[in-house]
């Protein structure tokens, strides 16, 4: 593996580290947490003896086999790595959470200042993780899976996906605590604002740019 590949996947695991504290500090909010780990946090919150971490796992593990099951022979071997990925970015969830288990806000612009705060890292590192171009998580392998079967604009998928992710996580909750807990405007809030603020980085951020034009100059 030569230099400028390491390179690439040494900012796509930094990418995915930022990530996980991110979420953390939206998830601390206690507005609700990202879209993305809605289900998984509606569910740890009812199975008190599986981590936050393990339970985004098992969520992206089926992300995993429902692409495998819509791509079928399409399914590129290199997207196994996805797995170990997977692992990784679990055990950063409970870690992100962990770091944060002494930070509380209990009064609102706390809690707003702990939702925007999360929203901005979480969008920094999904810009990092995603400029390096190598692999790709699990949820958004999932939304090109689909965007790929249904010849559709991955954009387009990506937000019916989402919101499809809040309506289920919401589901859940009220199945389980007859109540919205763990989904909330922070899950809205971040739906709306982390997408633009990727497009705000991506085009702001000397850093990205610097490892676009690494991954640009291998693959030529």
């Amino acid at each position: 593996m030569n230099k400028k590949l390491l390179q690439r996947y040494f900012f796509f695991l930094l990418g995915l580290s930022i990530n996980s504290f991110g979420i953390a500090f939206i998830t601390k909010s206690a507005m609700g947490t990202s879209q993305i780990s809605s289900i998984p946090y509606v569910l740890s919150l009812q199975f008190d003896n599986i981590s936050f971490g393990m339970t985004t796992f098992i969520m992206n593990m089926i992300y995993i086999i429902l692409q495998i099951v819509i791509l079928k022979k399409d399914f590129s071997p290199i997207q196994f790595m996805q797995i170990p990925v997977n692992i990784l970015f679990s055990v950063l969830v409970d870690v992100g959470m962990w770091a944060l288990s002494w930070f509380s806000p209990e009064i609102l612009p706390t809690r707003i200042f702990s939702l925007m705060i999360g929203c901005i890292i979480l969008a920094f590192g999904i810009t990092i993780e995603v400029a390096p171009n190598v692999i790709m998580v699990p949820g958004e392998g999932i939304v090109k899976a689909i965007s790929q079967s249904k010849k559709k604009d991955f954009g387009k998928i990506k937000v019916e996906f989402d919101i499809t992710l809040i309506v289920i996580a919401s589901i859940l909750s009220f199945i389980f605590f007859h109540k919205l807990n763990g989904v909330g405007i922070g899950t809205i809030v971040s739906a709306v604002t982390v997408g633009k603020l990727v497009s705000l980085i991506n085009h702001h951020v000397t850093l990205v740019h610097k490892i676009h034009r690494l991954a640009v100059n291998q693959l030529n």
